[in-house]
């Protein structure tokens, strides 16, 4: 009888534990259950927004999009995989082993399709779509990839796009990046990525325990990017880069009354197509290539200035009252400074500020230097733009450097000697600008006494940026010291021994400076800054040649980019 109780008793508590399990199942964990079985018939299918164009000034694309299209698998039994796979490896003709290693390496869930084959032809992309039933659950899916019609052109200015790096996103995080994003790297790309970057969408479908398709659930509509137009013009911008290809160097042309770069190139450069087709070997090449085709030597490099830095020495001197235009100063190929000499390239004889200018000569800006000082000069030349950023619009822009007898004593607790200050005065030693400097250096004698901002994004979207960068602030120079220089920087044209007297044959009339730069390695840097019309201005104009030779061989450059723009009639 006890025996039938104990039974009895097994057997209540039994159907007590399946009672207990059910009421979980069903009522305490039916929720969980339910949302583990909706999601497995679910799909998520990601439609892309297209990434906003740039364009130029005058509203033609630089930088546009094209339609690719993509191979994605719906991850199920592991024998449709297999499948799927096979068929996708027969049309495409790509192997299946690379095809599984795509499937790994973008598996997210089982939710979500698997990308295994990017930017196929549209072609393949047809055939496979006749598939669709026999293999319901191979997708092809179109998207917009980059596109750069004029390929390396303003490659520096625009950028490359590419997969998130890890700093990057532990910046960006916070505003909606995410792993595997595509984003700008460099120019208008990386400091406008957020304005340019597309949001993606979507269909929410269901499958059956086939996967097979039996209803859109949701769709969420994807956002293109904005577009970005710039102050480029892509005219100027074709001839700039045609007469600077095979050199080393950077060539920038700018509005010397608003800012507005109009032309901005840098040469080595490359193609950013080779990261949209992720052609691995050229990147690398690249990468590794001791020419730096990325740096962009317009902004994010400096230099030793030479000669044209002497228009800071001029100014300089003729505020402070040291020197006039009657002032003259005898130059006999050299001069002593303390127990040294000085050389200069020439013997000029007697030469005033007009004639200092035009012939470069050494011995009059050693001389105008020592008298106005060391100090003088560095302040000067930091009102004029030099020794700090100019505020671009790009990031990566550096700051060049002044020295100063100051900076020497507070930083290397070091003296600061007449050799130092006459260094200073032709631009040699520890003078670093960059071309963008240069340029804006000119403009102030351009438009007759104003530094500006110079800026290369016109407008994002539908809003136009030019109120708020198109700003000049004048510079503390008396009226008659810029007519001095400009005139100077005219006669270094029209002289017949004038250092830029190459360009004195155009039929549109130049003013300018060259600069020969000495460098510890290598060949000379070779400098002309200038600017066109000489009576209404229309360009500043900066050529900078890396190793270049003599002030000489920037000024050929700049004579064939001039010739070229009247030619075409865009002066």
């Amino acid at each position: 009888m006890e025996r039938k109780h104990i039974i009895n008793f097994i057997v209540i508590f039994l159907f007590f534990l399946l009672a207990a399990g059910l009421f979980n199942l069903d009522v305490r964990q039916g929720q969980k259950f339910r949302r583990l079985s909706d999601s497995n018939c679910i799909r998520l299918i990601s439609q892309f927004g297209s990434r906003g164009n740039i364009l130029d000034r005058n509203g033609k694309i630089i930088v546009d999009n094209k339609i690719s299209y993509d191979v994605m698998i719906l991850p199920q039994e592991k024998e449709d995989v297999e499948r799927a796979l096979a068929l996708i490896s027969r049309v495409l003709g790509v192997g299946i082993k690379e095809l599984k290693i795509e499937f790994k390496k973008n598996f997210v869930s089982s939710s979500v399709p698997v990308c295994v084959v990017a930017n196929i032809k549209p072609t393949d992309a047809i055939v496979l779509g006749e598939y669709k039933i026999e293999q319901p659950n191979i997708i092809v899916t179109s998207k917009p990839l980059r596109h750069y019609p004029y390929g390396s052109l303003a490659a520096h200015a625009i950028g490359y796009l590419n997969e998130i790096d890890r700093w990057r996103l532990t910046k960006l995080e916070d505003y909606g990046y995410k792993t595997k994003d595509i984003v700008g790297f460099g120019g208008v790309e990386e400091k406008y990525d957020y304005y340019l970057r597309q949001e993606e969408g979507g269909l929410s479908v269901e499958v059956n325990h086939r996967g097979k398709f039996t209803r859109v659930l949701g769709f969420e509509p994807p956002r293109n990017g904005k577009d970005v137009r710039l102050t480029l013009d892509l005219s100027i911008q074709k001839i700039v880069e045609e007469k600077l290809e095979g050199k080393k160097g950077s060539v920038i042309l700018m509005d010397p009354y608003t800012g507005e770069i109009l032309a901005m190139a840098s040469f080595p450069g490359f193609n950013p197509a080779i990261f949209v087709n992720k052609k691995t070997k050229q990147i690398a090449a690249l990468f590794h290539d001791s020419d730096a085709p990325f740096l962009n030597r317009a902004i994010a490099a400096s230099y030793p200035p030479a000669s044209i830095f002497k228009v800071v020495v001029a100014s300089t001197a003729l505020e402070l009252k040291k020197v006039n235009t009657s002032t003259t100063f005898l130059c006999q190929g050299q001069t002593m400074v303390g127990a040294r000499k000085f050389k200069c390239w020439d013997t000029h004889g007697p030469q005033d500020i007009f004639q200092g200018i035009a012939h470069s000569c050494d011995v009059y800006f050693y001389k105008a230097g020592l008298l106005s000082g060391a100090q003088n000069i560095h302040d000067y030349a930091l009102k004029l733009g030099l020794a700090h950023q100019s505020g671009f619009d790009l990031a990566q822009e550096t700051a060049g450097f002044i020295p100063s007898p100051l900076w020497r004593k507070l930083n290397k607790f070091q003296n600061w000697y007449d050799g130092d200050t006459a260094n200073l005065s032709i631009g040699q030693g520890e003078c670093l600008v960059t071309p963008l400097q240069a340029v804006n250096l000119m403009a102030v004698f351009a438009n007759r006494g104003y530094l500006l901002t110079p800026h290369i994004v016109k407008a994002v979207g539908e809003v136009d940026l030019s109120a708020r960068k198109n700003k000049a602030v004048a510079v503390p120079l008396k009226k008659k010291t810029v007519e001095v220089v400009a005139s100077g920087l005219r006669r270094a044209i029209t002289d017949p021994k004038g250092t830029a007297n190459v360009l004195s044959s155009l039929a549109v009339k130049v003013a300018g400076k060259t600069g020969t730069a000495q460098v510890s390695r290598g060949s000379t840097h070779a400098w002309f800054t200038g600017y066109f019309p000489q009576e209404r201005p229309q360009y500043a104009i900066c050529v900078f040649l890396e190793n270049g030779g003599p002030g000489y061989a920037a000024c050929v450059v700049a004579k064939q980019i001039i010739e070229e723009m009247y030619n075409q009639r865009l002066i």
